[in-house]
């Protein structure tokens, strides 16, 4: 959402001092914060050091950070940290006097200080026991840098490889509470500064944003409330309609006043109270004017303060992507260094504004993906040398806006997903048979990946191998309204797309109406819309289809999957909002689609439990509240009703269907495989068919219906179908109804028999298995509404095998 407050938060200087309103802040807090912001500085810029990028501003950038640090500790009386700080301190000082030549190992040692002061830091904030100057964990660490401190006997600069440097991130600090969650906001108000400011005076105070803690659940009212406000504002417009209907009243009056005026001036003198009431008429319809002008004012201004707050509550629960990305470099660095392998991270995007709530979940499903790239993808120096490539791998994480939409990127430039290597993994976990993953494309083999359990490493390492982090990802994409998309080249890389919306706040909906009342759709998870012709849905098993663009596309009422009863409907016409799972693609037909509208996300009151099939509340612009469908839960909805078979019962398009001409056909025979056979046979192929047990039922049945063609067997008790056939063409109504007997004699003798009793085809039950029944079906009474013959035959030859 591409809104003012929000440009505003994106050109913040790339690092932000600490809080500044020691009315909120105890002198503890100010220290732990203080370490939080120093070391995530103090991590990036020993990369940048190790790295031998602007060498000489690492160091002093470094020094500093250990001399702030020092100075808040000393302040508070944390004696351990002025210890730790002070050797950093030390180490860095002498560093820039080129007595000691920082290297790799120097820097893995210096990277456990800032681990340290770090874990001090949130023992404080956790009101654990803090570490003292004698714990062994402090005085194991100043042993292992004691060493450090010794002038190497070379004092000689080691020239190591330059590799493309990182995008530096932007130091945001973080504040913890062990309550509730604390969001920081910009703020304007005048702040007295606190010992933060005197520790880093180099900041320029002007030209940051000052901050307060906010809980989550202050700001989530906040959001509720300029909502409301936001509604409020619009109704105005229902009391401006008013006044231009008093307008045209008024002028109406003026008018009607004038004609009478008029008729009365051409016969006699005009009356004095008629003119005073002229003249007050013109009086009201002026202060109508006026009246109206002023509230056109005051309607215009208060749209304005209303959607001036609205956004600037929007644009304060957003946060740069830079919050959650200040870790990654080190743990990229970290793990390539572990698996020995050379991996540089390059961030793009860290201004980029997103929801804290998507922030915050977004981190594990980030690290997962980094760690399975580092362990699968990224191949060792050696290997990358040995195929033309650089002995470094590269990883990129981008976080961009497009279309009002957040896209995260994770790209390598690794060994890429081995399709066929896939295909085999598949079949051996007995995931599918190998004439299935044969015939898979490359994007449904990849889906695979996104299972539990399922993984590509052959063995299982401390890193990856349990097949748990992908699926994560997934859960997680899933859980917000995203999507996940997976792109490879052999040789070249992988790329994760994750599109997730911008803030769980405001989403964009699609709006449509279910029997009579406006439900919303998240619009990320709406495929498309299609109308279609009644004609054109297809019955398989009794459940209906249409097929789009060579896309099987299963039929749903809308209102039925939300257990709302909806009016019948003879439209020859249907909307279906298409949407899909893994496997399968569903068309739910509603009344009409509404537009597409942001709206504001309102959670359901928790007394209330997971009401089924939706997700949160909203208000339109007029003040109308509308539930927003849970389109994960809708799906499963619909599974349970296909699987259950309830799917008929509330199908509106059997009204629709039925106002078509539709064949009748009566089955009778009495064995129940074959009538059931035979039922789907021809109900797949559109007919309507009744069945009757015997050849008496069947007579007894047709007396009472009016079909179009009976289809009976030969054998059976009471009546046989040599015999039906014999008094249905004997009865005066009867007669001219078609009749096909069906037997498993295939003697002439039988065959003359059956004809000569008036029966119109005579088929042995072998015609099952080919078009032979329903080609004589269609012979005498025309197709059904429904499949091909063929296609129809093939169904019932599945369902037999299946």
């Amino acid at each position: 959402m591409n809104h003012d407050p929000a440009n505003s938060l994106a050109n913040q200087p790339a690092v932000s001092p600490p809080p500044q309103d020691v009315s909120q802040f105890s002198l503890l807090d100010l220290f732990c914060l203080e370490v939080n912001t120093q070391i995530a500085l103090f991590n990036h810029e020993l990369l940048n050091l190790e790295l031998c990028q602007n060498r000489d501003a690492a160091l002093e950038a470094l020094m500093r950070a250990a001399h702030s640090i020092k100075g808040a500790a000393r302040i508070v009386q944390i004696e351990v940290g002025v210890t730790i700080a002070h050797e950093l301190e030390e180490y860095f000082v002498a560093a820039q006097a080129g007595r000691i030549v920082p290297t790799t190992e120097h820097v893995d040692v210096l990277l456990g200080g800032g681990d340290l002061l770090l874990a001090i830091a949130t023992q404080l904030e956790t009101q654990q026991v803090v570490l003292t100057s004698d714990a062994p964990e402090v005085q194991a660490y100043l042993q292992a840098l004691k060493p450090l401190m010794l002038p190497p006997l070379s004092i000689e600069p080691v020239v190591e490889p330059v590799i493309e440097p990182i995008v530096e991130p932007i130091i945001e600090p973080l504040v913890k509470s062990a309550v509730e969650p604390v969001i920081e906001l910009p703020i304007e108000l005048p702040i007295e500064p606190s010992i933060e400011a005197k520790a880093t005076p180099e900041v320029n105070r002007s030209s940051v944003d000052r901050t307060v803690r906010l809980s989550a659940d202050h700001l989530h009212r906040l959001m509720d409330l300029a909502g409301e406000s936001l509604v409020a504002a619009n109704g105005l417009q229902q009391f401006a309609d008013a006044f231009m209907r008093l307008k045209a009243q008024q002028s109406e009056l003026n008018r009607l006043l004038d004609q009478v005026k008029g008729a009365i001036a051409t016969t006699q003198v005009m009356p004095e109270k008629f003119t005073l009431a002229c003249q007050k008429a013109q009086e009201c319809q002026q202060a109508v004017l006026d009246r109206q002008r002023d509230f056109d004012r005051f309607s215009q201004k208060s749209n304005q303060l209303a959607d001036r707050l609205y956004r600037e509550v929007v644009a304060s629960q957003m946060r740069p992507f830079s919050d959650i990305g200040q870790g990654f470099p080190r743990m990229v660095r970290d793990l390539a260094k572990q698996l020995g392998k050379q991996v540089q991270l390059v961030v793009a995007g860290q201004n980029t504004l997103i929801d804290r709530d998507i922030l915050d979940r977004l981190e594990t499903p980030l690290t997962h993906l980094l760690c399975n790239a580092i362990d699968h993808a990224i191949e060792p120096p050696e290997q990358r040398q040995s195929i033309g490539k650089t002995p470094h791998g590269t990883l990129h994480l981008e976080a961009s806006h497009r279309a009002g939409v957040l896209f995260i990127t994770v790209r390598d430039d690794g060994a890429g997903i081995d399709l066929p290597q896939l295909r085999d993994r598949i079949v051996a976990k007995q995931l599918t048979t190998a004439a299935m993953a044969a015939q898979m494309s490359e994007a449904e083999l990849l889906e695979f990946l996104y299972l539990p359990g399922f993984s590509t490493a052959t063995q299982v390492t401390a890193v990856s191998g349990r097949g748990v982090g992908l699926d994560i990802v997934r859960n997680m994409v899933q859980s917000v309204g995203g999507s996940l998309r997976t792109t490879t080249q052999l040789g070249q890389g992988t790329t994760f797309h994750l599109q997730l919306p911008l803030t769980l706040s405001v989403i964009r909906t699609l709006l449509v109406q279910i029997a009579g009342d406006p439900y919303a759709l998240p619009l990320s998870r709406v495929d498309r819309i299609v109308t279609i012709a009644a004609d054109q849905i297809i019955f398989s098993a009794s459940q209906p289809y249409v097929i789009h663009n060579q896309q099987t596309i299963g039929l749903m009422s809308a209102a039925s999957v939300l257990g709302l009863s909806a009016a019948q409907s003879e439209a020859t016409s249907l909307t279906l909002i298409v949407i899909h799972d893994r496997a399968h693609h569903y068309g739910l037909i509603i009344d009409q689609v509404l537009g597409e509208q942001s709206l504001v996300v309102r959670a359901l009151d928790q007394r209330l439990g997971k009401v089924p099939n939706i997700s949160a509340a909203a208000l339109l612009n007029d003040g109308t509240p509308l539930l927003i469908v849970d389109v994960d839960d809708l799906l499963r909805s619909v599974e349970k009703q296909l699987t259950n078979g309830s799917v008929n019962q509330f199908n509106p398009i059997a009204s629709t269907a039925q106002q078509l001409p539709q064949k009748r056909i009566l089955v009778v025979d009495d064995s129940i495989t074959v009538r059931e056979m035979e039922r789907k046979l021809l109900e797949n192929a559109g007919y309507h068919v009744d069945v009757a047990v015997d050849g008496m039922d069947g007579w007894n049945v047709a007396q009472m219906g009016q079909y179009d063609l009976i289809v009976t067997d030969v054998d059976m008790p009471r009546l046989s179908g040599v015999e039906l056939v014999q008094q249905l063409k004997s009865h005066l109504t009867l007669r001219s109804i078609p009749t096909i007997i069906i037997s498993y004699k295939d003697r002439e003798v039988d065959r003359i028999a059956g004809l000569e009793a008036g029966a119109d085809y005579y088929l042995t039950k072998s015609s099952f298995h080919d078009d032979t029944l329903l080609q004589a079906v269609t012979d005498l009474i025309g197709q059904g509404q429904g499949l091909t013959t063929g296609l129809a035959t093939g169904l019932l030859i599945a369902q037999i095998s299946e």
